[in-house]
């Protein structure tokens, strides 16, 4: 079954390798930026649980919301991260299994060619269904981030008397 899909197609080989192997890279650029936002909702938090220290009392509540609200967005970027790892493993996983299952479609060894393409796909899910969730989990962080950011502008207006 390996064997006449390879055959009628000249490119099916590289497509069941490069795939996974550019997922990874795109899953390994998203894993480098999820770690630097979540490095600096750390550096967010102790600004502003420095500045809630240091304010007067009128406007705590709103400091003190923020850092819940950064605190949230700091879990949501972990999980994200979590995730984008076990799409990384996975996503490697089934550049692996492709290229021996490759291996063994070449010997006509048909049934664990296809045990080896079944694995392949099945690592290759796991790879994108994690991004999907890193993705969501993103999506969330981001919207906590602008409701703080629109919360301080709107503030900052107040102080400055214009709307």
């Amino acid at each position: 079954m390996m064997t006449d899909f390879t055959s009628q197609n000249p490119f099916a080989l590289l497509t069941l390798i490069a795939a996974p192997a550019l997922l990874t890279n795109a899953a390994s650029l998203l894993a480098l930026s999820t770690s630097n936002r979540f490095l600096r909702a750390g550096e967010r938090l102790r600004s502003v649980a420095d500045a809630l220290e240091k304010a007067a009392e009128n406007d705590r509540d709103w400091r003190l919301v923020q850092m819940n609200r950064i605190e949230q967005q700091a879990i949501l970027l972990l999980n994200a991260l979590r995730m984008i790892y076990v799409a990384l493993g996975g996503f490697v996983s089934a550049s692996l299994v492709s290229i021996v299952g490759a291996g063994f479609s070449a010997r006509d060894w048909h049934p664990a060619a296809e045990i080896m393409m079944v694995a392949g796909l099945g690592c290759g899910f796991i790879g994108a269904g994690s991004i999907v969730w890193a993705c969501v989990r993103l999506f969330h962080a981001t919207r906590l981030s602008l409701m703080n950011i629109s919360e301080e502008a709107e503030l900052m207006r107040k102080k400055m008397g214009k709307r």
